[in-house]
């Protein structure tokens, strides 16, 4: 499949994803769940899939991503990296695989790489688990980080609501964000904070920082199912939906339908 803007079709890796960011260049990303729409979304010049525990919503219908388990990621993550042959696939680690100890963090850690063949891991958070981040990269894991608004802990945020506003939530975030650098991180997502901080952080740090929701930065990522306008419903102000693929699906599967139950499908050009 031909891929679009793509001048360098070389594997991507993280230390050409760092070269992206000292040379200028924008890193586009997206969350992929299967083969089918991985294999696709490579195609068309992607850098970086992402294997977001957003599945638990996505793929599974959850409310939050708390439920999905390290089981059914590596069956996702599985699923996505036969079908890429160019980005970087990551695989977020799920809640409660790295929250308890470093120890297990790294276990579970080594478990994903190994059954999912993904080239890296993300986990949501600072200082709380720069002990585990840093038993993971110790193992020969790349990790990238993950700051501002952490699904994982909307129980303890309560809302889905812009992070960092308040001055002392903002330092936070940026001592976190330079604990990650300095601990082996090769790139951190920021989401949903104001642009003004993420822009901060990009001045700050060498390695790329990608944002979802907190304006410009070195690169971006969105859902792959949102901007495809698959999820109807789900329209922050962050999303730009480059399709109405649930128009389009709705329009071709109610076509099918009446074509069938009128005796129109299969015509004599379709049976053998």
């Amino acid at each position: 499949m031909a891929g679009y803007l793509v001048e360098d079709t070389r594997k991507v890796t993280t230390h050409r994803l760092i070269e992206m960011k000292q040379q200028g260049k924008k890193i586009a990303m997206l969350t992929s769940y299967d083969y089918t729409m991985a294999r696709i979304i490579d195609g068309a010049g992607v850098d970086i899939i992402l294997v977001g525990d957003s599945a638990s919503n996505v793929m599974a219908g959850n409310w939050t991503t708390l439920p999905i388990t390290i089981d059914q990621m590596i069956y996702h993550a599985k699923s996505v990296v036969r079908g890429v042959q160019r980005a970087l696939v990551i695989c977020d680690m799920p809640f409660g695989t790295y929250q308890i100890s470093a120890t297990d963090g790294v276990t579970n850690a080594i478990r994903i790489m190994k059954e999912s063949h993904c080239d890296a891991l993300k986990l949501e958070g600072g200082e709380e688990i720069i002990e585990t981040v840093k038993t993971i990269l110790a193992a020969g894991i790349p990790v990238c980080g993950h700051l501002g608004l952490t699904p994982q802990s909307i129980n303890k945020f309560g809302t889905y609501a812009v992070r960092a506003r308040e001055k002392a939530e903002a330092e936070k975030l940026v001592r976190d964000a330079h604990l990650l650098q300095e601990a082996g991180c090769f790139a951190i997502v920021l989401e949903k904070i104001p642009a003004a901080l993420t822009e901060r952080v990009c001045r700050e740090l060498t390695i790329p920082i990608i944002g979802i929701g907190g304006g410009p930065a070195d690169g971006q990522v969105l859902v792959g199912q949102d901007m495809l306008g698959l999820n109807c419903g789900f329209k922050p102000k962050f999303l730009r939906h480059y399709a109405n693929l649930a128009e389009t699906i709705t329009d071709a599967v109610g076509q099918y339908v009446a074509d069938v139950k009128s005796g129109d499908f299969p015509n004599e050009n379709e049976r053998y």
